[in-house]
Parts: C-alpha cells; sequence; structure tokens
C-alpha cells in the first residue's frame, strides 16, 4: 500500500497549497537523482515525492483523496459494499444471521447484514474485479529536468526539451523563474488506459549562475570594477542590468565596498511580487603597472593623516 501523501511531504492535512509546494521543493532537491547518482534510495525517494506533490497540487484531486473516492495513487476506490463491508462492520452485525422460526436462510432469516445473500456479495466481488481493468484511467505524470539561462530565468524566455522517445517540448519560462520552480504542461505525460486523459509534463528548472549577477529573492547584486580615478574623482559609469545597460553616477571618494541601489532594476514584477532592485557594489581595482602614477604617490603627501587601520590596533587577538 502507498504511504499518505501528507506523510511523505511531512505536512499537516490541512496545509496551505504554499506549505506544500515548499515542502515539495525542499525533499525534490534534496532527493533529486542528479544529486544523488546511483543511489536507488534518493531515486524512489524523489519518485514518491512527486507522485505525493503531484496528488496534493491538484485542488480537485486531493478532495477527492480527502474524501476516500481515491487512493494515494490517484486510482479510482472500489465501492464500499461487498465484504470489506461486512467485515469492518460493528461487532454483533460481522456475517450476522436470523434465528427465526425459520431458520439460518429461510423467509423469517436476515441473512448478511443489509438483507444481502452470499450470491449477491460474491457477484459484486467479481464484477468489481472486472470493471477494474476496463476504467478509464489518467496516464502517470511524467517528470523532467529542464536548464534555463540566468537571464532567461529573469526576464522569462523559451526553450526546447527532447524527450528520451524523441519528442520536443517548447517550455515557456514565466519572468521571474526561480531555481527549483516546477513547469506543468497538462497532457504532455504519460497516455492514460482505456481513453483516459494524459498524465501531465512537470519540469523542473534548473537555472545557471551567472558571471556576474547573483539572484537575492527579487533582487540582484554584482560587483562593478572601478578605476582609481573613478572612485576618487566619481563620474558616470556604465553598468550592466539584466534588462541592459543603463549609466548610474559614482559619488567622489567612493570606496571599495559601497554599495549603490537601481531602483525597479532587479527581477521584474511578476504575478503578486513587486519589481526588485539592482545592488551595485564597488570594487576599487589598481590597474596595470603605470610609473607616473607610482611616481606621484610616492611624492604625495595627503593633506590629512589618515591610517584606514587605526581601528584595529596593533594587536591581533
Amino acid at each position: 500500500m502507498a504511504e499518505d501523501p501528507y506523510k511523505i511531504l511531512g505536512v499537516a492535512k490541512d496545509a496551505s497549497a504554499e506549505d506544500i509546494r515548499k515542502a515539495y521543493r525542499k525533499l525534490a532537491k534534496k532527493h533529486h537523482p542528479d544529486l544523488n547518482p546511483g543511489n536507488k534510495g534518493a531515486e524512489e525517494q524523489f519518485k514518491a515525492v512527486s507522485a505525493a506533490n503531484e496528488l496534493l497540487s491538484d485542488t480537485e484531486k486531493r478532495a477527492r483523496y480527502d474524501r476516500g473516492e481515491i487512493d494515494e495513487s490517484g486510482a479510482e476506490k472500489a465501492p464500499p459494499r461487498g465484504y470489506r463491508h461486512y467485515a469492518e462492520g460493528a461487532p454483533g452485525q460481522r456475517y450476522s444471521y436470523s434465528s427465526g422460526p425459520e431458520g439460518f436462510g429461510g423467509p423469517g432469516a436476515g441473512g448478511f447484514a443489509g438483507d444481502e445473500n452470499f450470491e449477491d456479495i460474491f457477484s459484486t466481488i467479481f464484477q468489481n474485479r472486472g470493471n477494474a481493468g476496463t476504467q478509464a484511467a489518467r496516464g502517470r505524470d511524467a517528470h523532467y529536468v529542464l536548464s534555463a539561462e540566468f537571464l532567461d530565468a529573469i526576464n522569462g524566455g523559451a526553450k526546447r526539451l527532447t524527450l528520451p522517445d524523441g519528442q520536443i517540448l517548447d517550455v515557456k519560462i514565466p519572468a521571474g523563474t526561480e531555481d527549483g520552480d516546477i513547469l506543468r504542461l497538462r497532457g504532455r505525460g504519460e497516455p492514460g488506459r482505456n481513453n483516459g486523459p494524459a498524465g501531465d509534463a512537470l519540469i523542473e528548472i534548473k537555472v545557471l549562475p551567472h558571471r556576474f549577477f547573483l539572484r537575492d529573492g527579487q533582487d540582484i547584486r554584482f560587483e562593478l570594477p572601478v578605476t582609481v580615478q573613478e572612485a576618487v574623482l566619481g563620474g558616470k559609469v556604465t553598468v550592466p542590468t539584466p534588462a541592459g545597460a543603463v549609466v548610474m553616477t559614482i559619488k567622489p571618494h567612493s570606496d571599495s565596498g559601497v554599495e549603490l541601489r537601481l531602483r525597479g532594476r532587479g527581477v521584474p514584477a511578476h504575478g503578486s511580487q513587486a519589481a526588485g532592485d539592482l545592488y551595485v557594489k564597488l570594487r576599487v581595482v589598481i590597474g596595470p603597472s603605470d610609473e607616473k602614477l607610482e611616481n606621484f604617490l610616492k611624492e604625495w603627501k595627503p593633506e590629512t593623516a589618515f591610517d584606514p587601520r587605526r581601528e584595529m590596533g596593533g594587536d591581533s587577538k
């Protein structure tokens, strides 16, 4: 028997859709086959977590499961009547019979509880078994991993996914997609049984790292190299952003580590999320050897004495 999907994901019966999503993403990353090569246990756990999420993330399926209409795999449950109905009946009612004057099975006999006899019960059992093989069933969902460039995940884009059987899926990557997000393509999973609907394709997005940018929620951070002249005198510099280059002003006497913010230049607004900001940290770069600069510094005497290590003192403890 398959395990309770709520237990697999480690969430309560009344968990919200967001709680289920977070639990799934955490466990899917932990047990993903790509991160556990050759680990059959992790692979099986990943399948179980994916199946549990497939059921509980679908509002209609989750409601039917909670009502006992379908099992953990999403298959229809057999009607509640039949021999199990009696075996699980209240004490004193299991396989009960009447002790009336006509005796067991006679006109006055009650027979099995519910006024059903042996013939009715066994005909129901065999009818259910026969229908199980002809009942329409939805196909299983298929699970894939698709790598996406950092800027495609930020701004939105499209990419093709080639399936093991040679089919090609055109996947639209929404703006603001995060690493580990799951995209669902309806009807592109495994075919159904007996004219049942096909399952879905569940595509986990793996966002590739960028050379400069680092995502922090809706914000983006990166370091901008600046020359000594730009740091001392200030000025306008061209700054790359996910949406294209912009001009930013550096104030005079800006040290390494100074962070500037470009409002609305982070992750674009999507859904209920507002646009993020771009945080630019300055990093002063000395550059190649410059004899004039070196000679100047040898003769240069600052008007105000300054020790950048004063607060550190001479004690390293």
